[in-house]
């Protein structure tokens, strides 16, 4: 598994994930924007179609889908935060870049470990098996660490989020 870079976009922080698959770019398609296969790997699913402009409320935030080229680009935005997949064919697969647009670099480190953790649900389920989200976050406090030192970033915030919910508190 690829582990995500920190770059700029637009002045703000954003993680970066590229992943080549060894599956077509259609069946990628299907995996990142079909209700029913989302909900195998992802951290909230909603019930888009998903369509340009198409808006729901998720977690107390809005979800706006900002762009829908099948089978190659997905955009969205959730909570003010952009969001995207760029798929592209390529010999033997798929070509697979999600990036995520944060509001603060501090929650980089945090924020990273957990799409790595459903990127590697993602990655199970193209394989045609299941990664449950206990599963896929068992070494979630080494990956943040590394995402932390990595980045630059205090990993304080994510140490407390990570207890926090091993507590059974949000």
């Amino acid at each position: 598994m690829t582990d995500a870079t920190l770059e700029t976009i637009d002045g703000r922080p954003a993680l970066r994930f590229e992943r080549t698959l060894p599956h077509p770019v259609e069946r990628v398609w299907r995996a990142v924007s079909v209700p029913a296969e989302l909900e195998r790997w992802m951290p909230a699913t909603v019930g888009w179609t998903p369509a340009k402009g198409e808006t729901f409320e998720s977690y107390g935030a809005t979800l706006e889908v900002t762009e829908a080229a099948a089978p190659h680009r997905l955009a969205w935005t959730y909570a003010g935060q952009p969001h995207g997949f760029e798929l592209t064919a390529q010999e033997g697969g798929c070509r697979l870049v999600f990036t995520h647009v944060l509001d603060d670099r501090a929650s980089s480190a945090q924020t990273a470990t957990g799409w790595h953790a459903y990127l590697s649900r993602l990655d199970r389920h193209l394989s045609g098996g299941y990664l449950s989200e206990e599963e896929a976050h068992q070494g979630w406090a080494e990956t943040h660490e590394r995402y932390a030192e990595r980045f630059g970033v205090d990993p304080a915030p994510g140490r407390r989020f990570a207890e926090s919910l091993r507590a059974g508190r949000p």
